[in-house]
């Protein structure tokens, strides 16, 4: 029996909804104006949760992540595009770029020997991942599989490329006053806010597309459903069986 991978626990839902969008929406939007804290202020301690959640997870990771780092990055740009006062057409641009460069890293790597979307849909902390590897070699369908892992690929970056034209068309529409202002804030503010509803979701179903298909295709070129292959199915299994034979 494969022994679980050892990995530090994952933050929550509700950290990452917290400092990533409910504190910079609260800050944007109540405490931008002249009275409380002014606009310049209110964006750089808006941003900060961002900013300091992000390097804090990779600290804790103890390496580096090529996604989160230019998360942060994205937030350092708002930021700058905001102190700058530079033409708000930039928070667009910005917005759309990010994840446009995500989908081409995650398709081109599928041309080199280390292809992202592996990492990204066979989380070894989930999956014995060497098992299901030596399954398809058993079966003979490991040329098969890598031409799924392909299909499932072009799906995650087709998510990716969704999210850059969703990213654009939100930003383009309600980010439209002059960098530094109240106004800027505000709607820096409210294109976070709805974020999640209009780009995240969204996106995230395309991605689940993705990983339906992987896992509905590991069966067929298997025979074994995919939780066969997780490390916590595994372990109650053998716990089981260790425990008729006593």
């Amino acid at each position: 029996m494969s022994a679980r991978p050892e990995g530090q626990k994952q933050p929550g839902l509700l950290p990452n909804l917290m400092f990533n969008i409910l504190l910079p929406v609260v800050i944007l939007m109540q405490l931008s104006s002249e009275e409380r804290l002014g606009p310049v202020w209110a964006l750089i301690i808006g941003l900060a949760f961002p900013i300091g959640y992000g390097l804090w997870d990779l600290n804790r990771r103890k390496k580096i992540n090529g996604f989160s780092v230019l998360g942060i990055i994205s937030v350092l740009l708002t930021g700058g595009i905001g102190l700058l006062q530079l033409d708000p057409k930039y928070i667009a641009i910005k917005e759309a770029a990010v994840p446009a460069i995500f989908g081409l890293v995650v398709w081109g790597s599928r041309f080199t020997k280390f292809p992202i979307v592996e990492k990204l849909l066979l989380n070894r902390q989930m999956l014995d991942v060497d098992a299901l590897y030596r399954k398809l070699a058993e079966k003979g369908n490991q040329a098969r599989f890598k031409r799924v892992m392909n299909m499932a690929g072009n799906g995650v970056a087709a998510a990716f490329a969704l999210s850059a034209v969703l990213n654009y068309i939100l930003a383009s529409a309600i980010v439209v006053s002059p960098a530094g202002t109240e106004a800027f804030n505000n709607e820096i503010g409210r294109m976070t806010a709805l974020s999640f509803p209009v780009i995240v979701l969204p996106t995230m179903l395309v991605m689940f597309g993705a990983i339906f298909y992987l896992f509905h295709q590991i069966n067929a070129l298997t025979g074994d459903s995919i939780e066969a292959y997780m490390h916590d199915k595994k372990s109650a299994a053998a716990s089981s069986s260790d425990h008729k034979d006593t």
